[in-house]
């Protein structure tokens, strides 16, 4: 039987309850061993403190050493603060990167799957003025790699991947920027040159996620953050889940926040952590 982690987050936001509701609500595949990771009583619902971040983090902690230590399958992690986090001492922009330093990883990538889409980030949490500079061959060509590897794990055997444009209209031969030709298209060429999937692009970035939601393609690579994930979370939000690609454990998690405004008034919709409970079981087993 599986063991698979869930981390509660940070115990002031909704957390707690989605995780109850998630093991509640009769969704989740059987033949798993499902523990939670994390400090109940340790905050007031909606108002975040040190105290809460501590319990975050250290539930994080004890998930990492759970999985290296091989008791674990994979984890589903809760929700966070990352402002709380920083003040007690978190370095890291997100939970995907704490958990790649963790275990060693420099090629590793932030990807959100959903009924409708399913998106790979060629950067992630980046301020936007330094993403024309983060954008380059190997970042395009580790995320499209990446993302390959995560669809044949669910059974496409040569997925159809979409590469979105940094700029718009993908630069309009050269007018509104030159990332397509000099970055991009190569590394699209470099990817093709694997063989493990279909890739294209660079695609018009107002177009392209049309085309994936009508079946055209199976994924999207998006240059950054907001560029991916506005169009995901408007189709997606209630079950979308995030995926850490690259590491040697499987990690996912809800693609939303804490939502401190609504913790503790049991109005949450635990759809995302549903999703991402079923996925890590999937590619767990």
């Amino acid at each position: 039987m599986a063991r698979i982690l869930i981390t509660l987050g940070d115990p002031a936001g909704i957390g707690p309850e989605i995780v109850d509701m998630a093991l509640a609500s009769g969704q989740l595949p059987e033949g798993h061993d499902f523990e939670i990771i994390g400090k109940r009583g340790t905050a007031t619902p909606g108002r975040p403190d040190a105290q809460s971040a501590v319990a975050a983090l250290e539930g994080l902690e004890s998930a990492v050493r759970e999985l290296k230590n091989g008791r674990a399958a994979a984890v589903v992690t809760g929700p966070v603060c990352k402002h709380q986090l920083k003040a007690v001492g978190f370095e890291f922009p997100g939970q995907t990167e704490f958990f790649a330093h963790a275990f060693g990883i420099s090629r590793f990538g932030m990807l959100l799957t959903g009924h409708h889409l399913t998106v790979g980030l060629a950067t992630i949490h980046e301020p936007l003025a330094r993403v024309p500079d983060l954008v380059t061959m190997d970042s395009v060509f580790n995320i499209g790699s990446l993302t390959a590897e995560f669809l044949q794990k669910r059974g496409i055997s040569r997925p159809r991947i979409a590469v979105a444009g940094l700029n718009p209209h993908a630069g309009e031969n050269g007018e509104f920027g030159d990332e397509e030709k000099r970055i991009i298209a190569p590394a699209i060429e470099a990817l093709n040159e694997l063989q493990i999937a279909m890739f294209c692009g660079p695609g018009v970035p107002d177009a392209i996620f049309r085309n994936a939601t009508g079946g055209a393609f199976d994924a999207v690579i998006a240059m950054y953050h907001d560029q991916g994930l506005i169009p995901l979370k408007l189709l997606d939000f209630d079950n979308a889940v995030n995926v850490t690609l690259g590491l040697p454990v499987i990690r996912t998690s809800p693609d939303h926040g804490t939502a401190f405004d609504i913790a503790g008034k049991n109005i949450a919709d635990p759809s995302s952590m549903i999703s991402a409970i079923k996925l890590a079981c999937e590619l767990a087993g």
